[in-house]
């Protein structure tokens, strides 16, 4: 028998995560035909099939699910080769992909990274403004003609928590209180002790079912008996409504100097101080321009977090 062709094998993955032609065709960016081409050179050079064509779309058989078994480890060890050479990488030069969220990037990010842009002119950096932790050694086959599509190099997080496998620094801690309109005659205009304000005073919050974060969770239990007007998803949303004076609202105390309209009503509220972590993949530190990020970047960072 020939020596079984990788790229098959890639194809007939596609399939088995998509469920059918039309959708693997998206996920590798060809097209339909292309990939039952594949496939029928695949089921005929291993004499099985590997899929059962039914209505409802592609079924693994027995054969084809031993098959997608083998290939997706096939796959992991393909993404572990690449991070040991792009562990390797010496040069400070190529693309290097950032996760954080949207309110690390508007209020803490912006000027390290400019920073970084100038020391640094021949790496270019994307940024993914994304509120959940991903898993830096995971690779995704959904992107299109890319096997390999790295989703990032380097994760911002707030969290009081990172996954074991991942390693990195942390750049400091982050704080939160109570804020209200300055001025607004029906809001506090000083700090008032948290219990009264929860009886007392309109509230803007988070989602009534969110959970993933510390401040979701705090505001489920705090405020199950509070006088809450509006519930937003974010950070910068929760800004833009105390700017309306409807009600207060948590905030980070480092997003205080771009809302200078906005007065302090608390004290810090300790539940919600959470540590800030530079993280990426034990592969990768060793990679030139994720070091100097991870260095200039997060020293920058950490600056930033020390003076609020």
């Amino acid at each position: 028998m020939d020596d079984l062709d990788w790229s098959d094998l890639r194809y007939a993955l596609a399939i088995g995560n998509a469920g059918s032609l039309a959708g693997a065709a998206r996920q590798l960016g060809v097209n339909h035909t292309t990939v039952l081409r594949r496939l029928d050179a695949l089921e005929q050079h291993l004499n099985a099939r590997l899929f059962e064509r039914l209505r409802s779309g592609y079924q693994p058989t027995e054969a084809g699910t031993a098959v997608l078994e083998q290939a997706r480890r096939m796959g992991d060890r393909a993404d572990e080769i690449e991070r040991l050479v792009l562990g390797r990488d010496r040069e400070l030069t190529g693309l290097l992909r950032v996760t954080t969220a949207f309110v690390v990037m508007e209020h803490l990010l912006p000027k390290p990274l400019a920073a970084f842009a100038r020391a640094y002119p021949q790496i270019e950096v994307e940024v993914v403004e994304n509120a959940f932790l991903v898993d830096l050694s995971r690779r995704h086959a959904d992107q299109a003609q890319n096997w390999a599509g790295l989703e990032a190099d380097v994760a911002l997080r707030l969290s009081a928590s990172v996954a074991e496998h991942l390693v990195g620094r942390q750049l400091g801690m982050t704080h939160c209180r109570v804020y209200a309109l300055r001025g607004a005659p029906d809001l506090p205009q000083g700090v008032v002790p948290l219990p009264e304000l929860v009886r007392d005073v309109p509230w803007i919050a988070f989602e009534r079912d969110a959970q993933a974060r510390v401040y979701d969770r705090w505001m489920r239990s705090q405020l199950a008996n509070a006088n809450v007007r509006i519930r937003v998803d974010i950070f910068n949303a929760m800004a833009a409504m105390m700017h309306t004076g409807v009600g207060v609202g948590v905030l980070p105390t480092f997003m205080e100097p771009k809302h200078p309209q906005l007065v302090a009503v608390s004290d810090i509220i300790p539940e919600l101080s959470v540590p800030v972590w530079m993280l990426t993949h034990p592969d990768l530190r060793r990679t030139a321009r994720v070091r100097a990020f991870m260095q200039d970047v997060g020293d920058g960072v950490a600056q930033l977090l020390r003076a609020n």
